[in-house]
């Protein structure tokens, strides 16, 4: 996989040269080398020029079973020693099929005052240090970044520490050491059977084993949380190795997840994808408090607007510490869980037989089948037909954790409700298609980006008071989930409204509109109750009425009910139709989005 590094190589250079002292993986690396090196070639062949004429020329490749192969250690020294000033900068090299990729770091030897006979009495002397991870030439430019990324850090903690107490210096003291005895020994005890090197240096030194793990961590999940001469945490993620888990071959990069976070609304919710406590033991105990407040608070039933009343932050604390949960992989962005939901199989749900979820769902819920389960889900279906108001508890919350176990393995995708306003065959006229979404300076995506962001950071105590109908923030987890009071969530927006609606005659509603499109809504008898008509006017001069909008956003962002948004759907079905897709705004986690 592009995503894995195919070795890590730490090297100096300094006053008395250049030297590789550590790579890892390094066993098949020595041996093979060593041998093909005593192979003597027969000096009496002579060569026919036929055969290199005709001869297909042998690709050249330095990857073998995965692993770096091809390089001896005084030619990779030789490419990594690069001059001084081109330091602290990004390095990439490309040798065949592997990049190599790096940030040249420059030390100052830390000198004490019991080693002051050993130098010189001037300034301290400067050597390079360079943490390369060689990766493999298609490797997209997200992942080489993360890498330069990953290099950048370790070399600024090895700087850090090189200058609390020298610890740089003694790990290169140390590997040197064990180079030069092992130098010394007759190159037949080195292949029968005694350690390499590399061998001794990871029993030895700290900062050779921490890059193992590094190594061995990023090829397994991507994650990696390591102190540094036991002092500095160095913590870092692969986001296309983490979100690539439940498909092979899925990559996330890092712009889908920054767009996400970029549509990220106040009415959306959060889906953890391990328990919360498993995530609490997990966080540094140098960890924001905030962060631990919000897995705390955590439910899938409440909205982020919640959260942040509960754990008592802001909006803007919340949507940083989403962001990074995000990233991590530690949570999925959903709609809040409420009855209203519509949920369908995802197109890209493993449905054979011999599936591996298949043993983890009956782990988790004996006496049920996770393609029973599956099939019930290959027509969309909401929670309302799902949950029989003659279940008993005990099976309505065991319904509820079987839907947060097939959402947390993107086996489910919900579907929203979004409208489209054609009165006539032809559809809408030129100039109300013009005043859209896409142009309208209110609705505008952009526009509302950049209206939520400035008003993010307002308080909650601000907010109004919350009614009966909103999502309650007192159901605790160890109790039934009831969803029958989320139906009619009336969600607060922080926009004002654009203009008045009372007091205006049904003709100014309609001066946008041409006479056809005008008799055709004339014609519906549910125009004779003014606010029905004066509620379906508004969302189309408003521009929600083009597909652009669905119903939960309309909810919050007009502060209407869902019960009232469903009358206008019933009363002019004539002039309205509706589909269901998923939010755009969070289909990143589905593969089949990014095809």
């Amino acid at each position: 996989m592009e995503t894995n590094p195919i070795s890590v190589i730490f090297m100096k250079s300094d006053s008395k040269g250049d030297r590789l002292l550590f790579r890892f993986p390094f066993q098949d690396n020595l041996r093979p080398e060593t041998r093909q090196q005593k192979r003597r070639k027969n000096p009496y062949a002579l060569t026919v020029n036929e055969d290199l004429l005709y001869a297909p020329p042998q690709q050249s490749t330095n990857v073998i079973k995965g692993q770096l192969s091809g390089f001896s250690d005084e030619v990779l020294s030789t490419l990594f020693a690069v001059k001084q000033e081109l330091c602290e900068h990004k390095f990439e090299l490309k040798v065949n099929d592997v990049r190599f990729v790096s940030h040249p770091t420059l030390l100052n030897t830390h000198i004490r005052h019991a080693d002051l006979s050993d130098y010189k009495a001037n300034s301290p002397s400067i050597f390079l240090v360079n943490i390369v991870f060689a990766l493999q030439a298609i490797a997209s430019h997200s992942i080489v970044k993360c890498y330069y990324d990953l290099s950048k850090q370790l070399g600024i903690a090895l700087r850090h520490e090189e200058q609390r107490c020298g610890y740089v210096s003694e790990e290169m003291k140390t590997m040197i050491a064990i180079h030069d005895a092992t130098a010394t020994r007759p190159e037949e005890a080195s292949l029968d059977g005694h350690e390499s090197p590399f061998d001794m240096i990871l029993k030895q030194c700290s900062l050779a084993r921490n890059l193992k793990t590094v190594y061995e961590d990023l090829s397994s999940s991507g994650k990696t949380h390591l102190r540094v001469n036991k002092w500095i945490q160095a913590s870092f993620c692969l986001p296309q190795k983490v979100h690539q888990c439940h498909r092979k071959g899925f990559m996330v990069e890092p712009e889908m997840i920054d767009n996400c976070l970029k549509n990220l609304r106040p009415y959306h919710g959060i889906l953890l994808l391990t328990d919360q406590y498993k995530l609490l033991e997990t966080i540094p105990p140098d960890a924001s408090p905030a962060l631990t407040r919000l897995i705390k608070m955590y439910s899938p039933i409440k909205s982020l607007q919640t959260l942040s009343a509960d754990a008592d932050l802001t909006l803007k604390q919340i949507f940083h510490l989403v962001g990074h949960l995000l990233y991590w992989g530690d949570a999925l962005i959903i709609y809040p869980i409420c009855d209203s939901n519509v949920y369908v199989m995802s197109p890209d749900a493993p449905t054979y037989s011999h599936s591996p979820l298949i043993e983890q769902f009956s782990e988790s819920f004996p006496g049920h089948n996770l393609l029973q389960v599956m099939s019930e889900f290959s027509l969309p279906m909401s929670m309302r037909q799902k949950i029989s108001p003659l279940c008993q508890p005990h099976e309505q919350a065991e319904l509820v954790q079987i839907l947060v176990w097939l959402l947390q393995h993107r086996l489910l995708l919900q579907l929203h409700t979004y409208i489209f306003f054609i009165p006539t065959q032809s559809g809408l006229s030129n100039h109300q298609e013009q005043s859209g979404p896409s142009s309208h300076q209110y609705f505008s995506r952009e526009e509302r980006n950049d209206s939520f962001q400035s008003n993010s950071d307002i308080e909650t105590s601000s907010a109004r008071e919350p009614s009966e109908s909103d999502i309650s923030s007192n159901v605790s987890d160890d109790k039934v989930l009831n969803f029958t009071h989320l139906e009619n969530v009336n969600y607060s927006s922080f926009d004002e409204p654009v203009d008045q609606i009372d007091g205006i005659s049904s003709q100014e509603f309609l001066a946008d509109f041409n006479e056809e499109e005008r008799s055709s809504l004339l014609k519906i008898p549910a125009c004779s109750s003014p606010e029905d008509f004066y509620l379906l006017i508004r969302l189309c001069k408003r521009g929600y009425l083009h597909g652009m909008h669905h119903l939960e956003e309309i909810m919050y962002l007009e502060n209407v009910r869902r019960s009232q948004l469903l009358q206008i759907l019933d009363k002019f079905r004539d002039v309205l139709i509706t589909c269901e897709m998923e939010d755009l705004a969070i289909s990143m986690f589905h593969s089949h989005s990014a095809d």
